[in-house]
C-alpha cells in the first residue's frame, strides 16, 4: 500500500504557510499526535532535553481562560484553543440532568482560538469563536477546550464541540462554522472532539450517550458529504484515524463497542472489531499494514487488526496479535519505528511491545519520578518525552530506556508535547510554554 503520509506531504508541500514562505509539512505538527498520527515528530526536530522555570524556557505566554487540548504549529505559528468564563449571567441557566455528576455553569463562556508567534510568544491574533453558556457541566479534571485543533496548511479547524465547528484562514479570517448539536456526555463530564483533516474531507466523531455518528464535511464550505450513525457506541473523547488504504482511505474510531472502520469516500463500515474496555479513548495508529487500537479503563485490551479485514473480526485469528495488560486509560501510545510505548492506565507503569508481535521489549518499569498522565508521549531526535499532569516531564532515550533528564514546571499539564525543529511546546491549563535553547 502506498504510505499515507508522503502522499499528503505531497499535495501540501503545494501550499505555504502563513508567512507567505515555504515550508516543508513534516517540519510543522499539524495535528495533535503530530505529522505521522503517531506521536513521532519529524527527523528535523531537535528540542532540548533538559530544563527548568528559569531555564531553557524562551518565552511563555497566557492563555486566556482555561484548556486542555494540545497545540498545533505551522509554519511561524502556533495554535490554541481555550475557554474564558464572563461576568455575564445566563437569563434560563441549564439543568443539570438526572444522570449527571455536574453542574452546568450559569454565566456565558467565550470559546477562544488564539495565534501565537513561535519566535517571540506575541499573540498575533486571538478570536471568539462564539459565547454562549455551555448546557453541560465537565469532570474537575477537564476543561471545556479540551479538543485539538488542526489544519492542512490552507485553512485552520477549530472544534468546540456542542458550540460548533469553525474555519478560520491562517490570519484569523472565519471562513465557516456549523453546529453538529448539542452533545449529552457520561455523566456530564464533558467534550473532546478533535477534527482529523484529509485532502478536501474534515472528519469528526460525535460520540455520546445517545445518538452517536461520526460525519465528513466539506473542508472547504462546512457542508456534510455523509454521516454515519454509530448506535451501540457511547461517550467515548476518541480522535480518528485517517489512513490509506489502496485508492481509498479508512477512518479507523476506536470505542467502547467495537473498534470500527469507515471508507472515507462514503463513511460506510468496512470492519469492527469488539473487545475495548469502556471509556475507549486513545488514538489508533497504524503500523505497516495494521491498525493498533487500544484501551485501558477497568480493564486492559490492544489489538492489531489487518487493515484489509472484513466484517467483525472480534476475537479472529485474522488479528495480528492481541495484548491484555497495562494499556493506557487517558494517553494515546507512541509508535516509533517497529516499537510501540504506552503507559497503564494513567500511571506510570511503562510497557514496551514490539509492534510486529505484541511481545513485551523489556519487563515493565516504573517512571519513578512522574506520577498521573493525561498527556500522550511524543518521540523526537531519539528521545521520549512523559510530561504528567504536574509539569514533571520525564525524557528517556529512545534505545536504552534510560532517564536523560527530569524536568519540572510546576503547572498543570494535560495536553501532550509538542516537537517541532528546535522547540518543544507545552501547554498547561492556563500557559504555553516555548522550550529552546
Amino acid at each position: 500500500m502506498r504510505n499515507p503520509v508522503w502522499a499528503w506531504l505531497f499535495c501540501v508541500s503545494l501550499t505555504a504557510p502563513a508567512t507567505g514562505q515555504p515550508d516543508q509539512p513534516l517540519q510543522n505538527w499539524h495535528q495533535w499526535r503530530g505529522p505521522f498520527a503517531n506521536g513521532t515528530a519529524a527527523t528535523t526536530a531537535t528540542p532540548p532535553t533538559e530544563w527548568s522555570t528559569d531555564r531553557n524556557v524562551r518565552w511563555t505566554v497566557d492563555v486566556p481562560g482555561q484548556g486542555t487540548g494540545t497545540p498545533i504549529v505551522w509554519g511561524d505559528r502556533v495554535f490554541v484553543l481555550s475557554a474564558k468564563p464572563t461576568d455575564r449571567k445566563a437569563e434560563n441557566p441549564p439543568q443539570a440532568s438526572e444522570l449527571s455528576k455536574t453542574v452546568p455553569p450559569d454565566v456565558y463562556y467565550q470559546f477562544i482560538v488564539s495565534c501565537v508567534s513561535r519566535a517571540t510568544g506575541e499573540i498575533l491574533w486571538q478570536k471568539i469563536a462564539i459565547e454562549e453558556v455551555p448546557h453541560e457541566g465537565h469532570h474537575p479534571t477537564h476543561t471545556y477546550a479540551g479538543g485539538s485543533p488542526t489544519t492542512d496548511g490552507q485553512r485552520l479547524y477549530a472544534s468546540f464541540g456542542s458550540r460548533g465547528i469553525f474555519a478560520y484562514s491562517l490570519d484569523g479570517d472565519l471562513l465557516w462554522k456549523t453546529d453538529l448539536g448539542d452533545m449529552r456526555t457520561r455523566y456530564g463530564w464533558g467534550e473532546a472532539v478533535t477534527p482529523v483533516i484529509q485532502d478536501d474531507s474534515l472528519i469528526i466523531n460525535w460520540d455520546q450517550e445517545e445518538g452517536s455518528f461520526i460525519t465528513c464535511l466539506n473542508a472547504a464550505t462546512g457542508e456534510p458529504r455523509w454521516k454515519t450513525a454509530r448506535p451501540t457506541e457511547v461517550t467515548s473523547w476518541n480522535t480518528p484515524l485517517v489512513t490509506s488504504f489502496g485508492d481509498d482511505h479508512l477512518v479507523v474510531v476506536n470505542g467502547t463497542g467495537k473498534v470500527r472502520a469507515y471508507m472515507l469516500s462514503s463513511g460506510r463500515e468496512v470492519w469492527a472489531c469488539g473487545g475495548q474496555t469502556v471509556n475507549a479513548i486513545p488514538s489508533p495508529v497504524r503500523f505497516r499494514d495494521n491498525v493498533i487500537a487500544m484501551s485501558g479503563y477497568r480493564g486492559a485490551m490492544a489489538a492489531s487488526i489487518p487493515l484489509d479485514s472484513s466484517g467483525d473480526v472480534t476475537g479472529s485469528k485474522s488479528l495480528t496479535w492481541q495484548y491484555h495488560s497495562g494499556t493506557p486509560y487517558v494517553p494515546s501510545p507512541l509508535l516509533h519505528k517497529d516499537r510501540l510505548f504506552f503507559t497503564g492506565g494513567n500511571g506510570n507503569i511503562l510497557t514496551v511491545l514490539d509492534a510486529a508481535t505484541g511481545q513485551p521489549i523489556r519487563e515493565a518499569s516504573r517512571l519513578s519520578s512522574a506520577r498521573n498522565f493525561y498527556a500522550s508521549p511524543v518521540f523526537a531526535n531519539g528521545h521520549i518525552y512523559f510530561l504528567d499532569r504536574n509539569g514533571t516531564c520525564v525524557v528517556l532515550s529512545a534505545d536504552s530506556l534510560d532517564v536523560v533528564a527530569v524536568n519540572q514546571l510546576n503547572d498543570a499539564t494535560d495536553a501532550s508535547p509538542v516537537a517541532v525543529d528546535q522547540q518543544l511546546f507545552l501547554r498547561s491549563w492556563t500557559r504555553l510554554y516555548c522550550i529552546a535553547k
